[in-house]
């Protein structure tokens, strides 16, 4: 009875093991088919995406911190939600990603499918000056970089959403005289928001000005 029991046991560990290994697998064949297409269009990224700096950041802030529940406002051709969206393949979130331009989405439905990242991405063609305010939430990530004049508003219709140790991220957000003085969208926004007491807010200027904000409890 106890020989059957150990072989029984011994059966179900290998079984385990095996499950795992297999996992391990698939996720290193997604990384491997990622890289490979990332690789092949570095260089070639146009029509207002991020620099890789910037999506290796999204990357990283998805990553540190579990998010699941991600909203990209702005897809272009899609460089920075594969950033996302390969984040989110190993915290088993997924990525809901919104442009308006028809040209620029099917492309950006082309690069997710080369880069073996369609599953992990809800790619909608809609104005997001409507779209927003109607997702019902809610989100622990987002990231922002449309219209730079209507980014305040878009900040106020995902605020509710935004789940208490979220993050709201803004790309193109600089913090210099000369945006004050220009009094963009962009910096509009980032006033607005570093002085909400339950919003933490930094900007990281290693790419083109991303602005981390962090909703804190109130």
């Amino acid at each position: 009875m106890i020989r059957i029991l150990l072989i029984a046991f011994i059966t179900l560990m290998l079984m385990v093991t095996w499950g795992i290994a297999r996992e391990l697998t698939r996720e290193e064949a997604l990384d491997k088919q990622v890289k490979s297409f990332l690789d092949s269009q570095r260089g070639k990224w146009r029509d207002m995406n991020v620099p890789e700096s910037d999506g290796r950041l999204l990357y990283d802030l998805i990553i540190k911190n579990g998010y699941k529940d991600a909203l990209e406002i702005g897809t272009s051709t899609g460089h920075s939600a594969i950033w996302m969206a390969w984040a989110l393949s190993k915290t088993g979130g997924k990525l809901i990603t919104i442009e308006i331009d028809e040209g620029r989405y099917n492309q950006a439905l082309a690069n997710f499918k080369a880069a073996g990242l369609a599953d992990y991405i809800d790619a909608r063609l809609a104005n997001a000056h409507q779209l927003v305010k109607e997702l019902p939430g809610p989100f622990d990530f987002v990231f922002c970089d449309a219209d730079k004049g209507w980014y305040k508003n878009y900040f106020i219709d995902i605020y509710p959403k935004l789940t208490i140790g979220g993050c709201y991220t803004a790309h193109n957000v600089y913090d210099t005289r000369w945006a004050r003085l220009r009094g963009s969208g962009t910096f509009e926004f980032y006033e607005y928001v570093k002085n909400l007491p339950d919003m933490e807010t930094t900007l990281d200027s290693s790419g083109n000005g991303l602005s981390i904000s962090y909703k804190k409890k109130p």
